[in-house]
């Protein structure tokens, strides 16, 4: 299921150049439709917190696999660009739905592990982004919605079987005393802040960063199949980060442990942007990757472990719903200023020099002992 729901997020990268071309548009429209897939996925996850309160979690996740069959079938369909809009945001919807309902629960069946659920867990997810870009350029050679009518007919299949999983399962009962959205999120507001100072403007940036990455590469003259192995390589490096990286989010103190991530993914970006060498344009895509998917399953273990059991579901659903909509403008603002006239590689090192002056001052307040950290 979380490899499905990715998969719908991520598949509109690859076709971004495809979408320019067919509907002739320019790359701040481009980046509309990318920026709406991600606004979709934070649209409705606060009401799927406040619905988190009334009704098991397990539903809630087999809602949002129907969801994600009905709206991709429905972009599949698209022949406007509102049209095309309209699915993306849809298909948005139902990542946000099942994250909010699926990590709180993955963090319930596994409470002395949380980390390496989360890395479990996010290591399918990076499998879908990996295959999106061949999955689009193979499908390219029948029609591009074959890709959406694909993702749509095994929705409605893992959705069936999930509900049967369901079934023949013990499901926890930790979240059962979370039922007030609002007094959740104000007790443990400083957790959400901290969470959302982290990974805030580093995820803003890495959605303008891998939604152009082909038609970076193709600016420092790459070809265009080679600038699409290289978003491959950026997702590719995901797969291992996450796996180990949930590991090591269950060993290391957590907060120290995201800044030193954001670090290293400030200093491999400003590398990126200089570099020109295929070679060196590999290693440092594969490094940029490895970096940046670390991250994610850091600050989930974060939260979900720290957080404590009436207002796990609650306050994570508070803290995703502002991370994503934040992160979900990245694409937009990247294609505009690309349209302005800008080079890709003053935008991004920009970017990385912004998120720079951000975590040195976090690291200045964690080091006086403000952030709260380990549970």
């Amino acid at each position: 299921m979380v490899f499905l729901v990715n998969l719908a997020r991520i598949v509109f990268a690859p076709l971004l150049s495809v979408f320019i071309d067919e509907f002739a548009i320019g790359e701040a429209t481009a980046g509309l439709i990318v920026t709406l897939a991600w606004v979709g996925s934070a649209s409705l996850r606060l009401p799927t917190g406040w619905l988190l309160t009334k009704v098991p979690r397990h539903h809630v996740v087999l809602a949002s696999g129907l969801i994600l069959a009905v709206s991709s079938a429905f972009a599949a369909t698209a022949t406007t660009v509102p049209h095309l809009m309209a699915g993306a945001f849809l298909m948005g919807i139902a990542s946000g739905v099942y994250f909010v309902s699926a990590n709180p629960l993955l963090s319930e069946l596994y409470p002395k592990r949380v980390g390496r659920a989360m890395g479990i867990h996010g290591t399918a997810s990076q499998i879908a982004a990996v295959i999106a870009a061949p999955f689009v350029a193979l499908t390219l050679y029948v029609d591009w919605r074959l890709s959406l009518w694909a993702i749509a007919v095994a929705a409605a299949g893992v959705t069936l079987y999930t509900w049967v999983a369901a079934k023949q399962t013990t499901l926890p009962t930790a979240g059962k005393n979370d039922r007030n959205l609002l007094a959740a999120a104000r007790s443990q507001w400083r957790i959400i802040v901290t969470a959302l100072a982290i990974i805030g403007a580093v995820s803003f940036v890495w959605q303008g960063v891998f939604n152009f990455y082909e038609l970076y590469m193709q600016s420092k003259g790459l070809s265009r199949g080679m600038s699409a192995t290289m978003l491959t390589i950026i997702f590719a490096a995901g797969v291992p980060a996450f796996y180990f990286g949930g590991d090591l989010a269950d060993r290391l103190p957590h907060v120290p442990y995201m800044l030193g991530i954001v670090v290293s993914f400030v200093v491999s970006l400003l590398i990126l942007t200089i570099v020109e060498h295929l070679a060196v344009l590999i290693i440092m895509t594969a490094v940029v990757g490895f970096i940046i998917h670390m991250l994610f399953p850091a600050v989930d273990t974060y939260l979900l472990d720290t957080l404590p059991d009436d207002a796990r579901g609650s306050a994570y659903a508070v803290f995703s719903s502002i991370a994503m909509l934040t992160q979900a403008l990245g694409s937009s603002v990247v294609g505009y200023f690309i349209e302005a006239g800008y080079t890709y590689d003053a935008v991004f090192g920009g970017a990385a020099l912004l998120l720079g002056v951000i975590v040195l001052g976090l690291v200045v307040v964690e080091r006086s002992g403000r952030l709260p950290g380990e549970r």
